[in-house]
């Protein structure tokens, strides 16, 4: 965790970048720690240790600014850098919109990085040793019960357990502390089938708390999305009814966040400027910023320039409510600054009540009754402008809301404001551990090509 000396020595930095006549500064101290532990067909392939640290200094000076990152942090080191780069701050183009958050926006709730509650102190207990066991335990190589005609040919494993500080200090007075814990293991497995073809797939799970991942799960989830995948083809093209599995929902959320970010705002890269304000998708649609929901990984009381986040909603029944602008942003548009970008998203569920809610995928198929389901993207684009997209899927057919054959080869094409405004439904299953909360998704009227 961060401690005393680490403050000490932010608040030394912002001293000397104040003594070569800057008018504020901003300096920001990240240190990270991941242990890992790799299995190869249920051996441990390596071990590992990795321990960083950096500096950010933002520095305000002479009405210009810059923004400057080492990792040498000796004093001594540091007052040479800090000499080199207060000089090339000086002699950039002057910019009178750069400014430190007004007081009244900054966070003064995040003082010990502790508040967020995603810490756990058992990260520093465990041993090499215990790490090399939560590995070998969970892999599934040598002992996993196969589908008749399917063989396993590899299974890649990674446990690790990190712990991630970032501490945020300014010239007027800020000082923000996050620190969070993470537990993690994934796992790539490959098979093959009656007639040699392979298939490969993908699992992990992820949790600030220790006791809070089910790596054991993941091989042969893993392994039974692999074998699914057997004797997989195209379907014939046309429009469908689309179904997104939540693992990958997060896709087509993407687009939407970027296009709401002061930078594409402001330089007119955005398919949703001038939207703020305005029914843009179906009715059905919200998406929250849930910063301050405690004990959920990915939470933050604060952004990089120290300005306090809020639990707010991003999209509402449709409407767009806001974008994300920081303080530069802000000045540069003539918007109010809201934050820098959405911490930690989440879609509600739809319907909310009554006989069409869907509670996961399966109850979503049933509703829906017959389309292509997704369970992947392979590749493809977004165009940030228009929102004219083109992803290649694999997924799987489904009829009479039972899934009924694999498909792959096939591509979605569309317009992300015409395919959100074609959204049906979002389940509430949505899994804690992804960076943005989607459930399982579904959209009327997509557009797909295939054999």
């Amino acid at each position: 965790m961060i401690t005393i000396e680490d403050r000490e020595l932010v608040a030394w930095c912002i001293g000397k970048i104040m003594e070569q006549g800057a008018s504020a500064a901003r300096v920001t101290l990240n240190r990270s720690i991941e242990n890992l532990a790799a299995t190869l067909n249920g051996e441990i392939d390596k071990v590992t240790r990795c321990e960083d640290s950096s500096l950010y200094l933002d520095i305000f000076i002479d009405g210009r600014f810059g923004s400057f990152s080492t990792n040498r942090l000796e004093r001594s080191a540091l007052e040479r850098f800090i000499g080199k780069a207060t000089a090339v701050a000086r002699a950039m183009e002057e910019d009178p919109l750069r400014a430190l958050p007004s007081p009244d926006r900054k966070a003064k709730d995040a003082l010990t990085g502790l508040e967020t509650e995603l810490y756990d102190a058992r990260q520093e207990t465990i041993s090499p040793e215990e790490r090399v066991r939560r590995a070998l335990e969970a892999s599934v190589w040598g002992h996993a019960r196969l589908p008749e005609g399917i063989k396993l040919i590899s299974e890649e494993g990674e446990y690790s357990d990190s712990v991630n500080d970032n501490y945020v200090a300014d010239s007027e007075g800020l000082e923000c502390c996050h620190t969070e814990t993470s537990f993690d293991y994934g796992v790539e497995v490959t098979i093959a089938g009656e007639n040699g073809e392979k298939f490969s797939a993908y699992a992990w799970d992820s949790s600030s708390k220790a006791d809070g991942m089910d790596s054991p799960s993941c091989g042969l989830k893993a392994l039974g999305l692999a074998a699914a995948r057997v004797g997989s083809s195209a379907a014939p093209g046309g429009k469908y009814t689309m179904v997104v599995d939540s693992e990958v929902a997060g896709k087509l959320v993407s687009p939407l966040l970027s296009a709401l970010n002061g930078y594409s705002i402001q330089q007119g890269n955005s398919f949703l400027v001038g939207t703020a304000g305005q029914k843009v998708f179906a009715e059905g649609m919200t998406l929250l910023d849930i910063p301050r929901e405690k004990g959920i990984q990915g939470v933050k009381y604060f952004d990089s320039e120290g300005v306090a986040t809020r639990n707010a909603p991003i999209i509402e029944n449709g409407v767009v409510k806001q974008y994300f602008l920081n303080t530069y942003m802000a000045a540069k548009t003539g918007l109010e600054p809201t934050m820098e970008s959405a911490t930690k998203v989440k879609m509600m569920p739809w319907p909310r009540s009554g006989p069409e809610q869907a509670r996961d995928r399966a109850a979503l198929l049933r509703l829906c009754r017959s389309g292509i389901l997704v369970t992947d993207f392979n590749g493809g684009n977004c165009n940030p402008a228009t929102g004219d997209f083109s992803y290649g899927i694999e997924g799987f057919l489904f009829e009479d809301g039972k899934i009924v054959r694999p498909v792959d080869g096939m591509l979605i094409t569309g317009n992300m404001i015409e395919l959100w405004k074609n959204f049906l439904a979002a389940a509430d299953d949505a899994r804690l551990c992804l960076s943005k909360l989607i459930p399982t998704l579904a959209f009327s009227s997509v557009d797909f090509s295939g054999e």
